[in-house]
């Protein structure tokens, strides 16, 4: 796993961790919806207890990883990925998906990011996806940097239009 940051620890999550990744989970629920309320769902308070049950699902998986950045004992990053086949409704190859990666707004700016998105191409090239895609909503601009940065480049736009206004 990358080393950018020594005080920092990436390392698959355990039910241990779910608690904390669940409370960030939530973190990402709320960014998401401050960012466009009508496309993104409300965080609510059983969001991270849901998160953290979701994930808890995940886990075993083969083709799923869940990682966790740790400093000193204590969760401050996740990322959630999967190994995806052939997917026709998105004219799309096998593929590895970046679903969630979140740092604790806190402890942002410190190369945790970075440092969770390079183990998760990494765990996702050893499972052997040619490629990773992943989405990032239209806002969050420091995240789209982050991936551009990494080598990403934009190839879908997702389009939204309530029906009922």
């Amino acid at each position: 796993m990358p080393s950018g940051n020594p005080s920092v620890h990436i390392r698959p999550a355990t039910p241990a961790d779910l608690p904390a990744v669940g409370r960030l989970g939530a973190v990402l629920v709320e960014t998401h919806h401050e960012l466009d309320a009508r496309r993104f769902i409300a965080p609510t308070p059983q969001t991270p207890q849901g998160y953290a049950w979701f994930l808890g699902t995940q886990l075993e998986k083969p083709d799923v990883l869940v990682l966790v950045a740790e400093r000193g004992g204590e969760i401050i990053g996740y990322a959630y990925a999967g190994v995806e086949g052939f997917d026709w409704m998105m004219l799309r190859g096998p593929a590895g998906a970046l679903y969630d990666i979140l740092v604790d707004p806190a402890q942002r700016g410190q190369g945790v990011g970075r440092m969770l998105l390079e183990a998760a191409l990494a765990a996702l090239r050893e499972r052997g996806a040619p490629r990773v895609v992943l989405s990032t909503a239209e806002g969050n601009e420091p995240a789209q940097r982050l991936f551009a940065s990494a080598g990403f480049r934009r190839t879908m736009i997702e389009m939204t239009r309530e029906l009922e206004e």
